[in-house]
């Protein structure tokens, strides 16, 4: 009997040291990290979609090659909501709900950003947006979750109308998209004509697949505008701007930053020439000085992208996600976990980091985290893109 009592004495000691083996530790993570993508792969905003897929797709094979991230590798799970039919809400909640994404990056465009930005806080799961609208994170007591990388639309349209004063203009159009990033850049064109003493003789909203633009430009024209900022992306913009030139050359042609890839000039053609636009710093690199504290990483991004897809491919929009990858990269290993509340954390205490669209500094209060000087103007010339200084 006593033989068999110090065997059983012996297994209940066993049993109560089990649980006290993991006390002031948790247990390592493994497995694949997986995150989101909710990208335009297919719709209206194609062209901004492509590039940041392709950014990514390269950089999940970089992160995985030199080892992943804390030793995990990494996979990229991506969902097209461009397609008729998609529903964007229900692609976020599948990839939150199915795919146990650590966080999402995307969607492309404004209009879709603020569509799920009530699901992702619900579920808690970091958003870091590739769209330029700033109430995408403001205020963050209702964004708490959701980060953005572009440069917002206020900073843009500071920049193009600082310019505008500088010519002397007085008298501006404004043409905006019906979109999401359209309602936006008119919201901001209209709030800040005042701070540059100009005076909107003409607004018009626009469909993006509009053809004939005849009763626009005839407006504008009898409006006495002398220049037209136009707000939007492709192939809107650049269809205007071959109206534009056909029936009123004379009339200058200032751009948002949706415009900044090569689309445009493809597009637009001749016209193209002479439109001037505020943007990253990115389409300009190598014109930058060397001091600037981007250019390194523009121009290591700008080599990697293109020798992959082709010369002259890479554009701001392929640096949007290279951002917010890199800052999700930056932010899980600093957590050393893939805990979503951790990772958040970490989002919100990125500072300095150079990226494509900036010098990124977040805190609980600024989910951008981008400054003034993170933009500058561009005029097309010859089909390609001059930094205006």
């Amino acid at each position: 009997m006593r033989k068999w009592f110090y065997v059983l004495l012996a297994m209940m000691i066993l049993a109560a040291a089990i649980p006290l083996a993991g006390c002031g530790s948790e247990e390592k993570e493994t497995g694949v990290i997986k995150i989101g993508a909710l990208l335009d792969n297919s719709g209206a905003n194609k062209p901004l979609g492509d590039a940041e897929k392709q950014a990514l797709e390269m950089m999940q094979a970089q992160i995985n090659a030199d080892g992943g991230i804390n030793s995990r590798q990494i996979e990229i799970v991506f969902r097209d909501y461009g397609k008729t039919g998609a529903d964007v809400v229900a692609l976020a909640s599948e990839l939150i709900e199915q795919e146990n994404v650590v966080a999402i990056i995307g969607p492309s465009d404004t209009g879709n950003s603020l569509a799920i930005i009530e699901t992702v806080n619900s579920a808690e799961i970091p958003l870091i947006s590739l769209a330029a609208d700033e109430r995408i994170t403001l205020p963050v007591g209702t964004s708490e979750w959701v980060f953005k990388t572009p440069q917002t639309t206020f900073m843009a349209v500071k920049q193009v109308y600082s310019y505008i004063e500088a010519q002397g203009i007085t008298d501006i159009a404004i043409m905006t998209d019906k979109l999401g990033f359209g309602a936006g850049g008119k919201k901001d064109l209209l709030d800040q004509a005042d701070d540059y003493s100009l005076t909107i003789k003409s607004q018009q909203e626009f469909n993006n697949n509009d053809s004939i633009w005849d009763s626009y430009i005839s407006n504008i024209k009898s409006s006495g505008a002398k220049a037209v900022v136009v707000w939007g992306t492709n192939p809107g913009p650049a269809n205007f701007a071959k109206a534009l030139r056909s029936q009123a050359p004379d009339i200058l042609y200032f751009g948002s930053h949706g415009i900044a890839n090569k689309s445009f000039i493809t597009l637009a053609g001749d016209a193209a020439n002479g439109v001037i636009f505020p943007t990253g710093k990115l389409v300009v690199a190598s014109q930058l000085p060397d001091s600037d504290l981007q250019k390194t990483v523009l121009l290591d991004f700008i080599a990697d992208y293109e020798t992959k897809y082709g010369a002259g491919t890479c554009n701001t929009f392929a640096g949007h996600a290279y951002d917010a990858l890199t800052m999700l990269k930056m932010a899980i290993e600093k957590a050393d976990s893939t805990n979503k509340a951790k990772v958040r954390s970490q989002l919100e205490k990125t500072k300095n980091f150079a990226g494509t669209g900036g010098i990124f500094t977040m805190t609980a209060d600024d989910h951008c985290g981008l400054a003034e000087g993170c933009m500058v103007d561009v005029k097309i010339q010859t089909g390609q893109w001059v930094l205006l200084t």
